[in-house]
């Protein structure tokens, strides 16, 4: 490398030297640039920060019109440093004017430099702006110069993401810290404010500049090995030893721990002169910046696995021997977690005192994860792209689970403005208490039974709270999913008796293990399905595995002793399927008679109706049960063909439309016709204007999640139930109606000042 101080290793001590020095943060960033361009022999040498605005600002120069410095901008796309800016990538020209994207800004004076060099500086990948070199003479920047360059960067970028480069003159601050607004899908419901935790935390490299390069290598080698090593220990472990999507991750991991190509450049990276945490740091920012322009779902996820293992590495270099241990993370008061994915029995390991809120950059409001969330009543939000790369441990965050939006580092005027929706909730939520005690009955003398979705006996209590009628539904695939080996009969009995007494003589039904699909229980093996949510799954899996189904039923008979007992089985298609699943009941009961066990009271037999096939044999399993719960989310997913876990169709047809409707009220009508109770137990039935919809076609019992309770409640106290009949009825007969209801039923809540809003 042509240089006066012969190299990167020499510029990067110099740098060390600089950033010592007790100066301001642009009187640091103005010598920076005369240290560059020296080492470099270049006559120009640039830093443009990106600006919360989208823009990009001259911060500091040696070699152009110092004048210029906050006074030139140009947008990130613009000019060349625009295009380094939006690429990501480094720019390196022998004659920068003749490149269709140059931009000619007559306040630098640059007209007379023709050869450029631009690379971003960035940051977990993301780009906080542009160091630029130029010269005079037509000249290509050797590969060693680019790298010496982008290692520079990274230093650059610890100073804008401190925040210490301060905003002359109050204007526009650099991107680096700026308050960030993105939207996700809300998952749970709620407001919550904190601060961030990361579920993997990140080891924040603070040390960059190396004293011995030769030492770093053989700590970089020795992390790696290690590394390996325990990965290959994991995957020879039983517990992974099978298939499965654990085993696939760790194999995701050696593989790229064994990359010889990732290998290499963390060396090279290390022979710039950088410690060897940082070397994986600048790696890593630079794939993930490639990666996360690329439209390839495989290779983003790919991107994950990498971020993954760049930060076990860096666990590894910092504690040796801790690469592949679970982070331990220090929860603060006011915690939001921030992942990118999370199963429940991870989430139900954080101390509940202390949590508000959750971040996923996956998740769906179905998940299992998301349950939860609502079962501890934290706000939650998911399919947020990125989070865990926006945000920075221990930033300021605020979670709206009502609209799906997070804050990061928010201004001081949307602290407030969420400060009082909180306040404001907190105001209508005493309302709701305040409604506790009285019967669901709406206007006209309708009884409507309002009951609880549940899965967890933190749940439980909330019964008391909402003065709901029982639970509707629970959910006892969930003790199997955050358990780590299958549960004994006893154990399950012991949860099942717990939520009976809990319930203090209020109804609970069970629904039978229903997983399968998106709900995999890690220690049963899965065959490979080309479309799970119609494959092994729920009952299919429960007749075929009768073990598993008896043990279930054995456990719920025995803790039902002398108690009335509901047991109702999920995604059954056929009269036979229940047939069959009765004959199982029928067996563990003469079973626990004869040996002397003390049986239910009674016993009540449902099915859930969401595989549509049911909506062909209602009369008939009308006579066979003695209750029906209908799951709105499956069915209205198996209706429509829509993917509910796929974010470009989950949302594509309304829970108001017609047609869902229809079927909806012709489940409620053979329900009467028979006398058999009709339940919905659905995401559907926790939203007012949905809610008073269903009244009016004809159902009498609910099921929601708790937070639910008290804004139905108030919308159904003030609803006429025949009043909107005589709206809804004509338009679902109607041949050239509207396809959906909701902008019909809005206007009509709105007209009668009815609460409709959560």
């Amino acid at each position: 490398m042509r240089g006066a101080y012969g190299g990167p290793r020499v510029l990067l001590r110099r740098l060390r030297e600089v950033m010592a020095e007790p100066v301001t943060a642009q009187e640091r960033l103005d010598r920076i640039v005369v240290l560059i361009a020296a080492n470099m022999v270049a006559e120009v040498c640039s830093v443009y920060v990106l600006r919360v605005d989208g823009d990009l600002e001259l911060y500091a120069t040696e070699g152009l019109n110092r004048a210029a410095v906050h006074l030139t901008t140009m947008r990130k796309g613009e000019g060349l440093v625009g295009l380094v800016a939006d690429e990501a990538e480094p720019v390196n020209l022998s004659d920068a004017q003749s490149h269709p994207s140059f931009s000619y800004k007559p306040e630098t004076g640059e007209e007379i430099y023709h050869s450029f060099m631009g690379v971003p500086i960035l940051r977990a990948g993301n780009t906080l702006g542009v160091l630029v070199v130029q010269n005079k003479a037509h000249r290509s920047y050797s590969d060693e110069e680019i790298e010496a360059l982008q290692t520079t960067a990274m230093v650059i970028a610890e100073m804008i993401a401190s925040g210490e480069l301060a905003t002359p003159g109050g204007g526009v601050e650099p991107v680096g810290r700026r308050p960030t607004h993105a939207g996700g899908v809300a998952l749970s419901e709620g407001i919550g404010l904190g601060h961030v935790v990361l579920h993997e935390p990140r080891v924040v490299v603070k040390n960059f500049i190396a004293e011995d390069a030769n030492a770093e290598l053989k700590r970089l080698d020795a992390a790696l090995a290690n590394l390996r090593a325990s990965i290959d220990v994991l995957l020879d472990e039983g517990d992974v030893a099978r298939a499965g999507e654990h085993r696939d991750v760790l194999e995701a991991f050696r593989m790229f721990a064994n990359d010889r190509g990732w290998g290499k450049r963390l060396q090279e990276a290390v022979l710039t002169g950088l410690t060897a945490e940082a070397a994986v740091e600048r790696v890593q920012s630079d794939t993930r910046a490639r990666m996360q322009r690329q439209t390839d779902p495989y290779l983003r996820e790919r991107l994950h696995d990498l971020d993954d293992l760049a930060n076990r590495l860096l666990r590894e270099l910092t504690s040796p021997g801790q690469g592949m241990a679970p982070a331990v993370t220090e929860l603060p008061e006011n915690a939001i977690v921030v992942a990118r994915s999370m199963g429940p029995a991870a989430l139900l390991d954080y101390d509940r005192s202390r949590l508000r809120g959750l971040v996923l950059e996956e998740g769906s409001g179905s998940s299992h994860v998301a349950i939860v969330a609502r079962a501890l009543g934290i706000a939650a939000v998911g399919q947020l792209e990125n989070a865990t790369g926006l945000v920075e441990a221990g930033d300021p965050i605020i979670v709206d689970g009502v609209s799906g939006e997070v804050h990061v580092r928010p201004t001081p005027d949307v602290e407030r403005s969420y400060a009082d929706k909180v306040r404001f909730r907190a105001r209508r939520q005493e309302q709701y208490r305040a409604l506790r005690g009285l019967p669901t009955r709406t206007r006209d003398g309708v009884d409507v039974s309002l009951l609880l979705n549940a899965g967890l006996l933190v749940d439980l209590p909330h019964i008391e709270e909402t003065g709901a009628d029982g639970v509707g539904l629970f959910r006892t695939e969930l003790q199997f999913m955050v358990a780590s080996s299958l549960p004994k009969t006893s154990a399950q009995e012991a949860l099942y008796r717990s939520v009976l007494e809990a319930a203090g003589g209020k109804p609970v039904s069970f629904r039978t293990l229903d997983v399968g699909g998106d709900k995999i229980l890690p220690y049963m093996r899965q065959e490979p399905e080309e479309n799970p949510a119609l494959g092994w799954r729920a009952i299919r899996l429960g007749l075929d595995r009768p073990a598993l189904l008896r043990t279930q039923v054995r456990a719920m008979l025995r803790a039902a002793s002398g108690r009335e007992l509901r047991i109702m089985f999920p995604m059954v298609a056929s009269v036979a399927e229940f047939d069959e699943a009765r004959s199982v009941v029928e067996r563990e009961r003469a079973r626990l008679e004869t040996h002397g066990h003390r049986a239910p009271a009674q016993i009540r037999l449902g099915v859930m109706v969401e595989v549509p096939s049911l909506l062909f044999n209602l009369d008939e399993i009308a006579r066979r049960v003695d209750f029906m719960s209908v799951g709105s989310n499956d069915l209205m997913q198996f209706l429509y063909a829509v993917d509910r876990g796929n974010a470009r169709v989950a949302n594509r047809f309304d829970t108001l439309d017609v047609a869902f409707l229809r079927a909806l009220r012709q489940v409620a009508e053979v329900g009467r016709r028979h006398g058999t109770l009709v339940t919905l137990c659905g995401e559907m039935a926790a939203r007012p204007l949905e809610a008073m919809t269903l009244v009016a076609i004809g159902y009498r019992s609910m099921s929601v999640s708790p937070a639910a309770v008290g804004p139905v409640k108030a919308a159904l106290l003030d609803l006429d139930v025949g009043e909107l009949r005589a709206l809804v009825d004509p338009l679902l007969a109607a041949a050239d109606g509207p396809t959906s209801l909701r902008a019909a039923l809005g206007a009509y809540a709105a007209k009668r000042g009815l609460q409709v809003e959560p």
